[in-house]
């Protein structure tokens, strides 16, 4: 039985090996053939939207914080004394030169004024009598019928007369200049203040009196702020152009366009300690809607514009502390860029390094780009800037 068992296992192995070569060379032919009908993978182009980076002509701005002050403001006091009589304002109103704000008993001083004219009318009188006298004693010295020494007495007490009229009529007219002087009225137009005084209430007169109430104009109105030299000399602001720099001025409750102003005042000297100078712009305030003391945000611009080159706002991305955009490279591969950036220009960036003219950012689908990305650029429309703005953030 073994015999017979051990002839079959020879008489397979053949065949066995012949088997075994046969699955191993169809196991080749097949791999191979998978092989070469295997896909090639093709790398994806990632679509983006860019722009073309270029020069435009912008006017620089940078925004402060300020003041508004009035152009003028007075003190109202009593320039005579009396009662309070009468007063015909109402507390916070607009006022217009000339208005009559309050009245002062003006009986005293009328009587004076009919004691002056009193005192007129009999200089007068006696200037009259003094011409008249000289003209006879001119005709009578002719007859010597007076001595000449009475012709000099009488022409002496003519120019006599003619002072004493003369300082009568000065007294009437301080006397009524004391009487119009119990009408107070507005010396300038303006917003009033709130009344210290009341009716009933008795007023001294002259510098040291209490203030009766305060006006203020109101149109134009200054806008106070401070100014480094270097940002002076950055927005090219000079003593000699300073009517040409525009200003605009937004405030906590204004909505919509800023006003516009112009320059009007730099200081003559730097702060020691800030190391800034005042300056002043003045704006129109018609309509009353600012008020002196009021806070302000001011946006200084440059004399005249100047090239820079502009980055959209979406293109800028944050790397810790720097700042990058997306180039589009040499075969369309994205390509990290370090930029500096300059003043905000209307939804745009000044790029002070890192870009060229005509060179492609990637301003839509940053976040699928990375450095080495295959891209698919659609161009964009550049941002049509014919009066471009640029500006800073704001400063105190």
């Amino acid at each position: 039985m073994t015999a017979r068992t051990g002839f079959t296992a020879r008489r397979a192995a053949p065949y066995l090996v012949a088997f075994s070569v046969a699955s191993a060379l169809g196991a080749a032919l097949y791999t191979h053939q998978s092989q070469a009908e295997a896909p090639v993978v093709v790398e994806a182009a990632v679509p983006v939207s860019v722009s073309r980076i270029m020069s435009n002509r912008v006017k620089l701005w940078e925004e402060f914080s300020g003041r508004l002050e009035s152009v003028e403001r007075v003190e109202l006091r009593p320039r005579v004394a009396g009662t309070i009589q009468g007063i015909h304002f109402q507390e916070g109103a607009l006022v217009t030169r000339g208005d009559l704000l309050i009245t002062i008993d003006p009986a005293p001083y009328a009587a004076q004024v009919a004691q002056a004219e009193a005192v007129v009318e009999a200089a007068r009188a006696r200037l009259a009598q003094a011409g008249s006298d000289l003209t006879r004693a001119q005709r009578l010295i002719a007859s010597s019928a007076i001595a000449q020494r009475d012709l000099d007495q009488l022409h002496n007490a003519k120019l006599e007369a003619v002072a004493n009229l003369r300082g009568a009529e000065a007294s009437l007219q301080a006397a009524r200049l004391n009487l119009d002087y119990t009408r107070v009225t507005a010396p300038i137009s303006g917003r009033i203040g709130r009344l210290d005084i009341t009716v009933g209430n008795q007023v001294a007169a002259g510098p040291t009196a209490p203030v009766m109430s305060t006006l203020v104009s109101v149109s134009p109105i200054y806008a106070s702020f401070d100014v480094s030299e270097a940002t002076l000399g950055r927005l090219q602001v000079s003593r000699e152009q300073i009517s040409d720099t525009p200003v605009q001025l937004g405030t906590s409750g204004m909505t919509g366009t800023p006003l516009e102003g112009r320059l009007q005042f730099i200081d003559n000297q730097v702060d020691a300690g800030s190391g800034t100078l005042r300056v002043r712009a003045t704006l129109d305030n018609r309509d009353g809607s600012l008020t002196p003391g009021q806070f302000a945000r001011i946006r200084l611009g440059s004399s005249r514009q100047v090239d820079a080159l502009l980055v959209s706002e979406r293109a800028i991305g944050s790397d810790q502390s720097k700042q990058f955009v997306m180039v589009v490279g040499e075969g369309n591969r994205a390509e990290y860029r370090e930029v500096s950036l300059g003043m905000s220009v209307e939804g745009e960036r000044i790029v002070t390094r890192g870009l060229q003219p005509g060179e492609r950012v990637i301003v839509n689908g940053l976040q699928r780009v990375r450095p080495g990305t295959l891209l698919a650029p659609s161009p964009i429309e550049p941002t049509a800037l014919t009066t471009t703005q640029a500006r800073t953030t704001s400063r105190g």
